[in-house]
């Protein structure tokens, strides 16, 4: 693991570190925020998952979470949202191949080889993380904006007891029915719908839903609401019961305005599971 940059942020350290990783057969960048109570032994950590077009880079500079993680006195991740390099296939559109990895493990060709997300941010990533970091294992929760929302979503209902607790804002709800899903589960799972479901926030919702508290935030001036289909998560909450909130953020937007301005809510929300 190579150290890209290390800057000192409310007392405690936002580092960026990138690595040779087995699962995506490319170097991975992310970035990570220790509390300066990292200092003295193992801390909560809370994954942010990003969405389409951006890096590790995007939430770590325009959310503002480090101030309200190191008042909490908990980690943040940053994962990148795709492999990335020379050798890796992409598209032409944004919303295909580098920058849109979809937390997925893409089966067909030509994103097979190297377009493995769940398989880095389930399994790769986190080994790394808590051998190499003074983190807390047994206290972890997960976030993430818009395709980062669905990765979240989708991840925390798939391994029941990794995660405390689990938000997300503006996240693609239902990409089974969805422009953002069909297109891109299509390219790399194949045309077999049955293959979609277990990265269908709606469809996990109805089978299994959540074992802790969930927070959704969607703004109602969101210009992607068509392609997001909140109601269809949100009815599937109700219809399950499901522990959590879903709160429709009148005249918020997509936007990084949106999710910096509802942050410390979330964080206070995770912060309340994981110190718990």
């Amino acid at each position: 693991m190579k150290t890209v940059s290390e800057n000192r942020a409310f007392g405690g350290v936002q580092g960026v570190y990138s690595h040779a990783s087995a699962a995506t057969g490319t170097e991975m960048t992310f970035g990570l925020f220790l509390p300066a109570e990292a200092e003295d032994g193992p801390v909560p950590v809370l994954w942010y998952l990003s969405g389409l077009t951006c890096t590790h880079e995007n939430a770590m500079v325009k959310s503002g979470v480090q101030r309200w993680a190191a008042e909490a006195g908990i980690a943040v991740v940053f994962p990148d949202t795709s492999p990335r390099g020379d050798g890796v296939f992409d598209d032409a559109a944004y919303d295909l191949g580098q920058g849109a990895g979809f937390y997925v493990n893409a089966t067909q060709t030509p994103w097979a080889p190297h377009f493995r997300m769940w398989d880095y941010v389930t399994e790769e990533l986190p080994r790394l993380l808590f051998s190499a970091f003074p983190l807390a294992e047994a206290a972890q929760a997960i976030t993430g904006h818009s395709m980062g929302g669905h990765g979240a979503l989708t991840i925390a209902m798939s391994f029941p007891g990794r995660f405390r607790s689990v938000s997300a804002f503006a996240p693609i709800c239902h990409p089974s029915a969805s422009t953002w899903g069909r297109k891109q589960f299509t390219a790399y799972l194949g045309a077999d719908e049955a293959a979609w479901a277990s990265h269908d926030a709606t469809l996990l919702m109805r089978k299994r839903g959540f074992d802790g508290p969930m927070l959704i935030d969607q703004g109602s001036s969101d210009q992607f609401l068509d392609l997001l289909k909140p109601e269809a998560l949100a009815q599937a909450m109700a219809e399950t019961r499901q522990s959590g909130a879903f709160r429709m953020q009148k005249g918020y937007d997509h936007s990084y305005f949106f999710v910096s301005t509802f942050i410390e809510e979330h964080v206070a929300f995770h912060v309340g599971a994981l110190h718990g």
